[in-house]
């Protein structure tokens, strides 16, 4: 039913195909919710898919992509597909992104920007673990 559901929300969807439209798209819908640019995988996106009314958010990539953020010593694996309901400061329900704590691999379930002070934010998991980070050490490297 669920699966169903999606499918219904992929035909409302606005879907841009191809790496640098479905950066473009991304980057700016992460701007508009109040979320650091540098979030998602942005190398081979193949597809991205957003429906507004609903906030069902998702993006497609060429396979499973590992990316260290360096300023925090992360590194975040990103499955070939990364749903989530996205809505000002926060994505929820997020599926398809895990970090690495230790020796293993942890679902991330959520990532929220903290409205009280935008300079941080957090990642939690379905266990109801999290861990806060400054927000800029998600963010793009200016353009040259």
């Amino acid at each position: 039913q669920q699966q169903l559901a999606m499918e219904v929300s992929r035909a409302e969807a606005e879907v841009v195909t191809g790496t640098e439209a479905c950066k473009e798209k991304s980057v700016g819908l992460l701007k508009e919710m109040g979320l650091p640019n540098g979030l998602p995988p942005l190398e081979e996106m193949e597809e991205f898919g957003y429906v507004r009314e609903t906030g069902y958010v998702w993006l497609r990539q060429k396979r499973e992509a590992k990316h260290t953020f360096k300023k925090i010593g992360k590194v975040v694996a990103y499955g070939e597909e990364v749903t989530g309901i996205i809505e000002k400061g926060k994505i929820r329900r997020l599926g398809g992104v895990k970090s690495k704590e230790l020796l293993l691999w942890i679902s991330v379930s959520e990532i929220v920007v903290d409205p009280a002070d935008p300079s941080k934010i957090t990642f939690r998991t379905p266990a109801g673990l999290y861990r806060t980070f400054p927000s800029s050490a998600f963010l793009l490297p200016p353009p040259n």
